[in-house]
């Protein structure tokens, strides 16, 4: 805002200039005396002016709230659009009809398959949108050295983005290791940010005795927690505390056991990772505080977590609250109750949604600088082959419902040279393929719970560094999906005896594709719902978001990367067979 700006919007609440709109007939949220006033609201230069000066000329428009609830438009505290499939502009046409007016992402999915081109084709693509995009610098590219991403971010690439006006700060801090034990690298990557006066976002997945040595970094927040004894701790600490609920993780309900009106102020909304279904099947943020006010806690709460609480956090003191001088994104809500509907959304005070319905037309970036980053090198079947000295393995088991898993042994099938083969049991073979430099690795391993029999599930999307990652009960299946994968340039697929049954390519980086988010969400369905029913997964399994982090070894307990078996507690690789 330049000066004069500032002195119409001054003139306009001093009462002596019209306004640009008036709401009128509406119930104020007032999340600093967590109370409900009734009163016009002026605004002017997309800045909520004043609450009705006395004597005020007629605005240039009055909007009728018809009695709703006016509340400071939703912030979602940590993101990574990467996750929802789509492009950020059709995130932005997803998230808006919800209520989310602000979003705070974490590009390190893109990052970690094309680097900083990643990271500026988000700034690029997340510019003048309607959804106000604040980006995070990757602090954690690759998030460890036990696998091989796309890039490598340093704290001079860092330096290099973080004094952007739209960069708040550092990424989330995955290497807890590298943080509590002073790694030189990563301690730079923390000074880098302190030398800007720029947040810390936190992500840790450590012991409870280590987390002082995390938190005396400046680590500011945390959105790991699962439940109300490790809030507690972590907001003992000074940190903010985010609940998260989104597709692949729902801790919302738990953490709530934590929070009460002491604590609250510290406490905040996110979604982490929210696919594009599941936001047009229940909501975003809305989301959110709606399952809060259903598990009784008190409405003005919960919209005070999913707003002002998180402009406090990060520093954005132009946004989260209905008061003069802040920006005029808000909206109307049919009531305070766990059902309420988000009718109206204005952003910087102009009508963008308006009953589900998008207003603006998605703008389209362009996407040459982010695409053909599928990069294969001698692969073939034969790469499959899983060797054992013994019959007596380690298994990744997974969890229902959970990005962890267990470390179960078993006694498999081996053939007379000793290769591996699918018995009458659960355990199938997974396979991570190496697909940025052409490093030729293939990592290998067995894992439970998938139940699938006579094919194979691959996809791109496998957190954090986004190999090609496969699971199936022969190598034959799994070798053609990973070829048809790099023939695509990424995305998901099935593949049933030899053929290939559904897939869904993702051409921006094999993370996201450019079409509407509704033909995302009924291909995503379809080729779920073709897994299922073709390869007999049962148990309301979503095969790709449960093999998609299958690879994360910052998250316990058995994970694989192209480069072999991870054991978290030991926090080094592991041979398939067990010890003994």
């Amino acid at each position: 805002m330049d000066k004069q700006q500032l002195k119409h919007l001054i003139e306009v609440a001093a009462g002596r200039r019209s306004a640009d709109l008036c709401i009128t007939n509406c119930h104020v949220v007032d999340v600093f005396n967590r109370e409900v006033f009734d009163s016009d609201v002026y605004i002017a230069e997309g800045t909520i002016a004043s609450f009705g000066p006395p004597n005020a000329p007629a605005p240039k428009k009055t909007v009728d709230a018809g009695g709703r609830y006016l509340v400071p438009g939703f912030i979602d505290a940590h993101l990574h659009i990467e996750s929802s499939h789509v492009s950020p502009a059709e995130y932005a046409r997803l998230v808006v009809p919800c209520g989310t007016t602000t979003a705070i992402a974490d590009p390190h999915e893109i990052v970690n398959v094309c680097g900083l081109d990643g990271f500026d084709y988000m700034l690029g693509a997340t510019e003048g949108l309607p959804l106000s995009v604040f980006l995070q610098v990757p602090s954690c590219v690759p998030c460890t050295p036990y696998e091989n991403a796309g890039a490598v971010i340093r704290a001079a690439d860092i330096e290099k983005r973080i004094g952007h006006p739209r960069v708040l700060g550092l990424g989330e801090l995955m290497d807890f290791v590298g943080v509590c034990r002073g790694n030189d690298e990563v301690l730079d990557k923390i000074m880098a940010a302190r030398k800007c006066g720029k947040i810390i976002d936190g992500h840790y997945q450590g012991f409870p005795e280590a987390l002082d040595a995390y938190c005396v970094a400046g680590v500011a927040n945390d959105h790991e927690c699962t439940n109300g004894k490790d809030l507690r701790r972590r907001i003992k600490r000074g940190m903010y505390v985010m609940l998260r609920q989104g597709t692949a993780c729902h801790d919302l309900l738990n953490l709530l056991e934590g929070v009460d009106e002491r604590n609250a102020d510290r406490c905040l909304m996110c979604t982490d990772d929210c696919a594009a279904e599941t936001i047009l099947r229940i909501g975003h943020i809305d989301n959110n505080v709606r399952m809060a006010i259903g598990a009784g806690l008190d409405p003005i709460l919960a919209i005070s977590m999913a707003t002002k609480n998180t402009a406090d956090c990060y520093g954005l003191h132009d946004r989260g609250a209905i008061v003069p001088g802040r920006r005029a994104d808000f909206l109307l809500l049919s009531s305070l109750d766990k059902d309420f509907t988000v009718d109206r959304v204005y952003c910087a005070g102009v009508l963008t949604a308006e009953n589900k319905r998008y207003i603006p037309e998605p703008v389209h970036y362009p996407t040459d600088s982010v695409s053909s980053r599928v990069k294969v090198k001698n692969f073939d079947v034969s790469r499959l082959e899983l060797k054992l000295k013994k019959n007596r393995v380690r298994v990744i088991k997974t969890l229902p419902g959970s990005v962890v898993t267990e470390i179960m042994e078993a006694d498999v099938d081996l053939d007379e040279n000793g290769v591996w083969h699918r018995n009458d049991d659960d355990i199938v073979k997974i396979a991570v393929v190496e697909r940025h430099h052409g490093t030729g690795n293939v990592g290998l391993g067995l894992i439970s719970g998938f139940s699938l029999r006579g094919g194979a599930v691959a996809t791109s999307i496998a957190h954090d560094s986004h190999n090609i990652i496969t699971v199936g009960d022969n190598d034959r299946d799994m070798a053609i999906a990973v070829e048809e994968m790099v023939r695509m340039g990424g995305g998901m697929i099935v593949v049933k005896d030899g053929k290939v049954v559904n897939a869904v390519p993702h051409e921006i980086a094999g993370l996201m594709t450019d079409l509407p988010g509704e033909v995302v969400a009924e291909r995503l369905q379809s080729i779920i719902d073709d897994a299922r029913r073709e390869l007999g997964i049962t148990g309301g399994m979503d095969p790709f978001m449960t093999l998609c982090f299958m690879s994360l070894v910052v998250i316990p307990a058995l994970k694989i990367t192209d480069m072999g078996l991870f054991d978290l507690a030991k926090y080094g690789f592991v041979p398939v067979e067990a010890e003994d």
